[in-house]
């Protein structure tokens, strides 16, 4: 079982920044990708971005809605990591859900946090 704490939601102006950060603790498994992603209501959720952390590597991926606004980044070698907001937009108002994914095909999910951005 893996425990995720997320910390950072909130309410913004629209133009401003927010950062999210999430915190996977207690894996006994090697954590291969952590992500975030967001559910508006009466919707799915939807992949914000993700970054790889296991040993083969891959690409960073963003939703191309917060592409050039948002980026995701690790905390040096920790399973912590970071999604600055720059340019909020209205249309980003959602829960946002820190998202990990295991070698052994474990996914697990935050409780999720709410961003709110006013105009």
């Amino acid at each position: 079982q893996v425990q995720l704490v997320e910390s950072g939601g909130g309410s913004v102006q629209a133009g401003g920044s927010l950062r999210l950060s999430c915190a996977a603790l207690r894996s006994l498994d090697i954590i291969t990708k952590m992500g975030w992603y967001r559910q508006f209501p009466g919707k799915e959720r939807e992949l914000v971005a993700q970054i790889p952390l296991g040993p083969s590597g891959g690409n960073i991926d963003y939703a191309d809605s917060v592409k050039g606004r948002f980026t995701i980044s690790r905390a040096g070698g920790r399973n912590t990591v970071y999604l600055q907001m720059n340019n909020l937009k209205s249309e980003d108002a959602a829960v946002y859900y820190c998202y990990v994914k295991t070698r052994r095909g474990g996914d697990y999910w935050g409780q999720g946090t709410q961003v709110v951005v006013s105009t």
